[in-house]
């Protein structure tokens, strides 16, 4: 596996992860500071050892827009908990449209919904006042908190743990390893 280091804006808040050689450059270069020295050293020429950044903070603030969650089957399902929003059932899942689309429905997150295959096909091409089928709960654009893609790293990099505290909430952490 190769050794990934933790880029941090200015203000400590998570940005990236990127590789040790980018890492080593951007503090080489003047233009990060070291916060952790990882557990391995980097080798240059002539076999001189220097420490690996684990996780380095930028010197300038870096404007960046909010990030966005694709739109995707695999997104519905997971922000409905792989659960039919008829029913309840978690097995034979589709998507269902909730204002058709031939109704004029857009494919967006707000009108997409998990369904178990015995419920799309009963809902058919009608809303779900017209088939008098209530979903569990209405659809909705997923909020994102940036540094939750950073939780997938802190099994093998305990370190960045600190620097993630605060930007990722306990509970969402909880939850991103029982799935």
């Amino acid at each position: 596996m190769e050794h990934r280091s933790l880029v941090l804006n200015q203000n400590y808040e998570p940005l990236n992860v990127c590789s040790v050689k980018r890492a080593f450059l951007l503090v080489f270069n003047g233009k990060a500071e070291v916060l952790e020295i990882g557990t391995e050293p980097i080798y240059g020429v002539g076999d001189v050892e220097y420490e690996t950044p684990s996780v380095i903070r930028l010197q300038y603030f870096v404007r960046r827009p909010v990030p966005q969650r694709r739109l995707s089957r695999r997104e519905v399902f997971a922000r409905d908990a792989h659960t039919c929003q008829y029913c309840g059932r978690h097995s034979n899942l589709t998507l269902d449209h909730v204002i058709p689309r031939h109704k004029g429905g857009p494919h967006t997150w707000d009108n997409l919904t998990t369904a178990c295959q015995r419920c799309n096909h009963q809902k058919g091409g009608r809303t779900p006042q017209e088939a008098k089928m209530p979903l569990i709960t209405q659809p909705r654009r997923p909020s994102v908190n940036s540094a939750e893609l950073f939780i997938m790293y802190l099994d093998n990099y305990s370190e960045w743990e600190p620097f993630l505290t605060g930007w990722v909430k306990k509970t969402n952490r909880e939850m991103q390893y029982a799935s």
